[in-house]
């Protein structure tokens, strides 16, 4: 069923009360939100704010400098960054170190010494992780069905695999702040004339295993529509709680905004997209600067002017409400709370709660236009999560809407879909905004080959423990 999107330009303006909701054919009641179960986390956390309220504001961008000046700050800023023990290898800044990888490709070892550092990192976090989840059927059985999800789309798998390690248009891994795992990679378009549209895009992974390779296939399908596509990576738990992925975030947004103009992208059209976890993470960053910029925080490094659009696919953005689902489906509430800084902070890492304080309803006027994606059929966070928060939008006067797609689960929309090949619905909602002033361009529509046979996609789609 075909989904209509308007573009951007005929949102009415921010005078307007609200703002149209579309979706897929669908009448619902309004949700209504659960109460947090009394039960708490085993452990003691210290709350860290998501709003701070020390602090400046500065209206414009504005480009970070290092502790220290010249050559000894630069190399110093290196050797933390290389001493730390969580950190993942950087890069040589020859190839795709935080000078943006200009000046050359990585080499065989270089790629190797890489992909052993990530994989002891995530062996020790693993072991870790295990440490929390005991033992328990709920996560065994999901952990079993994720293996045989994963075998039976291992073909496109390895077709996007290959694309991501050895395509000249793809810049892995470029340092974007001094933190464990502050990278991102780049897709660029084979096209170079003329600065191109971005998508700063924060991966998903339940808050525990994202990583910025799984938004490979989306960067694929858009850099190939002329659009760059940046993965932000971040920390996971227990690496880093929920914080600590929303600095991550904010820091890699920073980068984009300051130095994409370096990589042919245009610092003016930059749009900002996240999928289930990394929809909450982004949507938490984005209300946390509109806060900033309103005087209650710190001081900013970009602004959310420059964000044209926010892209929730399969997001949720009121814990409160979500806490006794994910502790259904195998998030465990003591770790779950233990990912978010406890029980005191859930309200906090909400963004539909944070943008319903009294004091704080203003900043509303200042978020960018919100389209929420979200499958009917999405077990792992049900679509009234995406349905609550344009509502909730809407009443507070924002741009918002929200585009169901029937029938569609967690993984559909982001996995499954893109595999099967010719054109893909959601994605072309997608391109249909960032590409919707330039008709010529959106006419040139892009039928993708199939990547996995029809029936390995269905088995998928059945076993996916999503």
């Amino acid at each position: 069923m075909p989904s209509q999107i308007l573009p951007i330009s005929y949102l009415p303006p921010k005078s307007s009360p609200s703002t149209e909701m579309m979706f897929k054919p669908l009448i619902y009641d309004d949700p209504s939100t659960s109460l947090l179960a009394s039960s708490r986390s085993d452990d003691d956390h210290t709350v860290k704010p998501l709003l701070s309220r020390a602090a400046s504001y500065n209206s414009g961008a504005v480009t970070t400098k290092p502790p220290n000046g010249g050559f000894t700050g630069w190399y110093q800023n290196r050797r933390r960054r290389s001493n730390s023990d969580n950190c993942l290898c950087a890069f040589p800044d020859d190839t795709n170190g935080s000078d943006g990888g200009n000046s050359g490709r990585q080499t065989i070892g270089q790629e190797v010494s890489h992909a052993a550092a990530e994989t002891f990192l995530l062996t020790r976090l693993g072991l870790k992780l295990l440490s929390y989840l005991g033992v328990g059927y709920r996560w065994i059985t999901r952990f079993l069905a994720l293996g045989f999800y994963a075998f039976l789309l291992m073909p496109g798998f390895i077709q996007v695999g290959y694309y991501y390690f050895f395509s000249p248009h793809v810049r892995r891994s470029i340092v974007y702040g001094d933190q464990p795992r502050n990278r991102l990679d780049l897709y660029l378009p084979k096209n170079s004339n003329g600065p191109k549209p971005v998508v700063a895009f924060v991966t998903g992974g339940a808050w525990i295993i994202g990583y910025k390779a799984w938004g490979s296939l989306l960067g694929q399908q858009l850099s190939e529509r002329d659009i760059i596509v940046a993965c932000i990576d971040y920390r996971n738990f227990p690496q880093g709680s929920i914080s600590d992925m929303v600095k991550d975030a904010s820091s890699g947004i920073s980068y984009i905004c300051n130095h994409i103009a370096e990589y042919g992208g245009d610092p003016n059209r930059i749009y900002l997209m996240g999928q289930s976890a990394g929809a909450h993470i982004a949507a938490c960053t984005l209300v946390e600067q509109v806060v900033k910029e309103s005087g209650e925080g710190d001081s900013v490094s970009w602004s959310s002017s420059q964000i044209n659009a926010y892209f929730g696919l399969s997001g949720g953005y009121n814990l409160l409400s979500l806490v006794d689902h994910f502790h259904s489906r195998g998030l465990y509430r003591s770790i779950f709370l233990s990912i978010m800084e406890g029980e005191e902070s859930l309200r906090q890492f909400s963004p539909e709660l944070v943008v319903q304080d009294p004091n704080l309803k203003h900043i509303v006027s200042r978020l960018p236009p919100i389209i929420l994606f979200h499958g009917t059929a999405d077990y792992s966070i049900p679509s009234d999560a995406s349905k609550s928060f344009a509502e909730t939008l809407q009443g507070l006067g924002a741009k918002a809407k929200v585009i169901l797609y029937e029938g569609k689960t967690h993984t559909d929309l982001f996995l499954q879909d893109p595999m099967r090949g010719g054109k893909d619905e959601m994605f072309e909602d997608i391109v249909s905004v960032v590409l919707g002033d330039d008709p010529e361009v959106l006419a040139k529509s892009v039928d993708r080959r199939r990547l996995v046979p029809e029936f390995m996609l269905k088995l998928a789609h059945w076993v996916s423990p999503f």
